[in-house]
This record gives structure tokens, sequence and C-alpha cells, in this order.
């Protein structure tokens, strides 16, 4: 097959300043692709975040609109990353409420929530040999029950 041209052939020259920039931002190759690499990784751990408070607030809003089930629940380190450090329970039997940080129990980050539910037992009302269970109530962001303060019988309130 042949092609015809319409007119003198010439050679593809570029000025200088035609060239593209191999060096990238700055002088350096590399630049560039970190800073897109960088925008990325905190894009990502952003979304993670977003996910974590979504799945900790569904489940404190399963927990304390119906009850339950407490199986599937997010983990403690989802809870964390996600915003809620605070697990409200409360006693089976005296129905007191206390309000627990979730950053002090000595668990393992990737621990479910209801893994707790069986080693978490009201101090208020146990007996000598038992102590009954509580139930969890719900996920919070802040303590929202106050801490109980002791006061001796002879002194005033």
């Amino acid at each position: 097959m042949l092609v015809a041209l319409h007119g003198p052939a010439k050679a593809a020259v570029m000025a200088d300043h035609e060239h593209k920039n191999t060096r990238g931002h700055l002088g350096r190759p590399d630049y560039g692709a970190k800073m897109r690499a960088e925008a990325a990784r905190e894009e990502a751990e952003r979304a993670i975040r977003e996910a974590d408070r979504a799945d900790a607030h569904a489940w404190s809003v399963r927990m304390e609109g119906y009850g339950g089930p407490a199986q599937p629940s997010p983990t403690l380190g989802q809870c964390l990353n996600g915003g809620y450090g605070w697990l409200e329970v409360e006693c089976n039997r005296c129905k007191t409420r206390a309000s627990l940080p979730l950053d002090a129990i000595s668990r393992p980050r990737d621990t479910p929530i209801w893994k707790l539910e069986a080693s978490l037992k009201c101090r208020s009302c146990r007996k000598v040999r038992y102590a009954p269970p509580v139930r969890m109530m719900k996920l919070t962001e802040r303590r929202e029950i106050r801490p109980y303060k002791w006061v001796h019988p002879d002194e005033e309130r």
C-alpha cells in the first residue's frame, strides 16, 4: 500500500521549552507520586474512620433501641477509631448504670465488644461469692453517667 504526502516532509523538531518536564515538581522525579500516595493514604484513613464510626453507631442503636443482639459487634479498636470511647452498662439486679472507658480495658484492640459482657460484673450489689452480670446498653463518645461519689454515712450530704 502506498501513501502519498501532500508537500515536502518536515523533521519534527521541538523547542527546549516544549519538552515535557520529566523531573517532576521542584526537580524531584518522585515528589508528585509521594504527594498522591500521601493524599490517597489520608483519604483511606478517613474512610476507615467513618466506616468504624458507622459500625459503632449502628451497634449502639441496635443495643439501645432493641436490646440486642450483641453479635456481631465492632471491635474495641473500631470503637476507639470511630470516636466512641465509652461503654454504658446496667446491672441486671439493682439497675445501676455506669460508663466504662474503652481505652482502659486491658484486652487486645481486635476483641469484639460482645466478648466483654461475660467479664463485666456489678460492684455495687455484689455479694461475697456472687456478682450479678451487667447488660451492655450503648456506646457513647463521652461519659454520660457521672461517677458514683461515695459519701460516708456520718457526713452530711
